[in-house]
């Protein structure tokens, strides 16, 4: 039988956090029926060896394999095309954000009676700088688009079939979660956001958090996205 839901994490040279991310997904997830699909996207680190290692342990998890690093976007399209549960969802592989944080977005989606709604966490504790960056970014991205956005990067997302349903052309980048969001506001569905405590990172570095220049050119990639989001947005 299909699970409830469907966990996506892309993970990217993240061999060191797995172990934590597994223990923590398991003590959050007990009760629920789920699966977590865990994607090696392209990773150098022994990513690959470190779940074939792990995963006996945890059977809700699984293993989707990326010869190739596809992106953030495409790692998790990778994981979505593999998923059989009824809700979908994804989250950071880093533990910035809790896994308890996934269930209770699962719960709020449920409590809205699931199908036409998309769940997503607003981010608190992080620094001025990146408050600032997110805010701006937003405020674009609501202009541009002609629709009210706001912490367009916030995680956990969890979101029923029937909005990935109607995806086209999604990207394979971090405007993935752009274009979630926009879809999902476009399409009239139901967004619900609540607040998620966003840590600091244990291990590993940022792919792109790397300070202003990073920052910038993460808004520049995003911004190109978004002329094709629109188009699409448009029909």
């Amino acid at each position: 039988m299909s699970p409830a839901l469907s966990v996506v994490v892309p993970c990217y040279n993240e061999a060191a956090s797995l172990g934590a991310l597994l223990e923590a997904f398991a003590a959050a997830g007990a009760g629920t029926d789920f699966e977590l699909l865990l994607v090696d996207n392209g990773s150098s680190d022994g990513t690959a060896a470190e779940l074939a290692r792990l995963l006996p342990r945890y059977p809700f998890a699984k293993p989707v394999s990326c010869p190739v690093n596809l992106g953030y976007g495409g790692g998790i399209l990778k994981g979505l095309e593999a998923a059989s549960g009824e809700a979908l969802g994804w989250t950071h592989a880093d533990l910035q954000f809790d896994p308890a944080a996934v269930f209770e977005a699962f719960r709020l989606f449920r409590g809205a009676g699931g199908g036409r709604a998309l769940v997503k966490g607003l981010r608190r504790g992080r620094p001025a700088a990146d408050r600032f960056f997110t805010a701006g970014m937003a405020l674009f991205e609501s202009l541009y688009l002609g629709l009210p956005l706001s912490d367009i990067n916030g995680q956990p997302v969890v979101f029923g079939r029937e909005l990935a349903a109607g995806w086209r052309r999604p990207p394979s980048d971090f405007s993935l979660d752009l274009y979630a969001l926009a879809s999902a506001v476009r399409g009239g569905f139901r967004v619900i956001r609540f607040p998620v405590e966003n840590r600091r990172r244990e291990r590993g570095e940022s792919s792109w958090n790397r300070g202003l220049l990073s920052r910038l050119r993460l808004a520049c990639r995003t911004v190109r996205a978004s002329a094709a989001i629109r188009r699409e947005l448009r029909g």
